[in-house]
């Protein structure tokens, strides 16, 4: 009797890949081997980089608040400071978030930090 190649489970695995990579050009995207590769690849980059977007965010509010500390004359590390020292336990996201939408709440925060 000849070897059953083409079971269901393993078609099923293989559409499951082929259709992950639609979006592919060429090869990647019709040949088996090279989507799954290409998924593959595909599938750890979106694991790693979903871990350094948090950094990226981080990165953009500082340089956002940064920015409006400087309108205030003071540094970033300073207002910082100052907030931890008046025990004011903002994070940056929401920081961020006063120095660009609401400049009024923002220059109160900056007189506390500069005040302790």
């Amino acid at each position: 009797m000849t070897k059953a190649k083409y079971t269901p489970a393993s078609r099923r695995r293989r559409k499951k890949f082929l259709k992950m990579a639609k979006g592919q050009v060429g090869g990647r995207r019709k040949l088996y081997r090279t989507a799954r590769e290409s998924v593959q690849k595909g599938l750890s980059y979106s694991f790693r980089d979903r871990k350094a977007k948090k950094g990226l965010f981080r990165t953009l509010w500082i340089a956002r608040i940064n920015a409006a500390c400087r309108m205030h004359d003071l540094s970033y590390s300073k207002f910082v400071n100052g907030l931890k020292k008046a025990k004011v336990t903002l994070d940056r996201k929401s920081l961020a978030e006063l120095a660009v939408n609401d400049k009024k709440a923002f220059k109160k925060l900056v007189e506390v930090a500069q005040g302790a």
